[in-house]
């Protein structure tokens, strides 16, 4: 009993010391895996750390940013009540579907009625473009009538030159005649004072006397008749002319109630109404103007709604793009063209790419209902961020973004 009580405390000790000799070689070993871990992650935070101030150097980011689009929208053109909705909230529409229908009940009402004055000032034009053609028929008559005229105006004026030839040349002789029998008159009378000649030859030369005179003043009256007829056949020559002239302003007026008619006001005021008409009852069916997706839907089936008033929003489904607004002292580095890595919060390590295509010609702050306005000696001074719009060429509807969606924005500057 005495040697197994002297035995515990020694065997107590010996596997102390040996617990402590383990230690003592397993110290170095430790040192040296943590210092071989150390190494490894100062590696790798040395390679992470590298490759993210190599990108950061090359780009500029922001966290302000979102997906954007350029909402739609749908507005009514005119005054009238809500027939039917035959869309939903979040449903995707494409351009050209029917989004709302009002009541086109008036709007058919008016349309038959412009349909029927416009009827109206039709037929009206109508007989009025046939009388007018009818006057214009008449006139173009008148005016051949009036051409035809001239030559015969002309013909007469010749004719009566011909006779006023003809009978200038009929005095000389009746003059010629004149002379001779006066001269044998007055010869016959010298003889009958002398008792050379009988009376009866002084009768006869007195009958002959008489008939010569009677012949030059006949030629000379066919003379001036002759000239009357000239002067009255050039009168008739002119009025001919003047004819022609006026039958051409017979028709030139009658041309223009033609043109008056073809252009009637009243046929084009009743064109307007009924073409409005028609516009006000397309009006009544309104349709999505492009491919998207339902958003806020404002309007109700009995709702009577104003001209303008919101009916609902559209937003589309392929014109997405980002706005990202990057503080004034990075937007000087941005040029439209570079390229853009797009990290969208809602896929977590997938990266969109895009580029630049277009920077805001002003600040967040310009376009404040209220801009911020410091007073004289009140200054601090605040960086503005500057809208840049960027474009994502690699779009995929396995992964859809949505207007408002939160995004990290890298652009390559360099």
């Amino acid at each position: 009993m005495t040697t197994n009580l002297h035995e515990s405390p020694n065997n107590a000790a010996v596997e102390e010391l040996e617990a402590d000799e383990d230690a003592a070689s397993n110290q170095p070993r430790k040192r040296v895996i943590f210092g071989v871990l150390g190494t490894i992650l100062a590696i790798v935070l040395l390679i992470f750390g590298g490759r993210w101030y190599a990108y950061a150097r090359v780009h500029a980011g922001t966290e302000d940013a979102m997906v954007d689009s350029d909402v739609v929208a749908i507005t009514s053109k005119i005054g009238e009540k809500i027939d039917s909705i035959p869309v939903q909230t979040n449903q995707y529409v494409r351009k050209g579907q029917l989004l709302v229908v009002l009541d086109n009940r008036t709007e058919r009402h008016q349309l038959a009625q412009a349909q029927a004055a416009y009827d109206q000032a039709l037929s009206t034009q109508t007989t009025l473009v046939q009388q007018s053609q009818g006057g214009i028929a008449q006139a173009q008559a008148g005016v051949a009538s009036a051409v035809a005229s001239v030559p015969q105006a002309n013909a007469a004026l010749a004719q009566a030159r011909a006779q006023l030839t003809a009978a200038i040349a009929e005095v000389p002789a009746a003059r010629a005649n004149y002379s001779k029998a006066a001269a044998d008159l007055a010869r016959a009378r010298s003889l009958v004072r002398t008792g050379d000649v009988a009376r009866q030859d002084l009768d006869a030369a007195l009958a002959e006397e008489g008939a010569a005179a009677a012949q030059l003043a006949t030629a000379q009256a066919d003379v001036g008749a002759a000239r009357d007829g000239v002067r009255a056949a050039q009168d008739r020559v002119v009025a001919a002319q003047a004819g022609i002239a006026g039958a051409q302003g017979g028709v030139t007026t009658a041309q223009g109630k033609l043109a008056q008619s073809s252009n009637s006001s009243q046929v084009v005021s009743a064109q307007a109404a009924l073409d409005l008409a028609k516009l006000n009852l397309q009006y009544t069916r309104i349709y999505s103007p492009i491919d998207g997706y339902v958003g806020e839907k404002s309007a109700q089936i009995g709702q009577t709604v104003g001209a303008g008033m919101n009916l609902m929003t559209v937003i589309p489904s392929k014109d997405i793009f980002i706005t990202a607004n990057y503080k004034e002292t990075a937007v000087g580095a941005i040029h439209v063209g570079q390229e853009a890595d797009i990290f969208v919060d809602a896929y977590p390590g997938h990266t969109f790419h895009g580029h630049v295509i277009s920077i805001n010609p002003a600040s967040q702050n310009t376009y404040a209902l209220i801009p911020s306005q410091n007073a004289t000696g009140n200054f601090v001074k605040v960086t503005q961020r500057i809208p840049v719009r960027i474009s994502i060429d690699d779009l995929t509807p396995k992964m859809p973004l949505r207007p408002g969606m939160s995004v990290e924005a890298d652009v390559k500057v360099r």
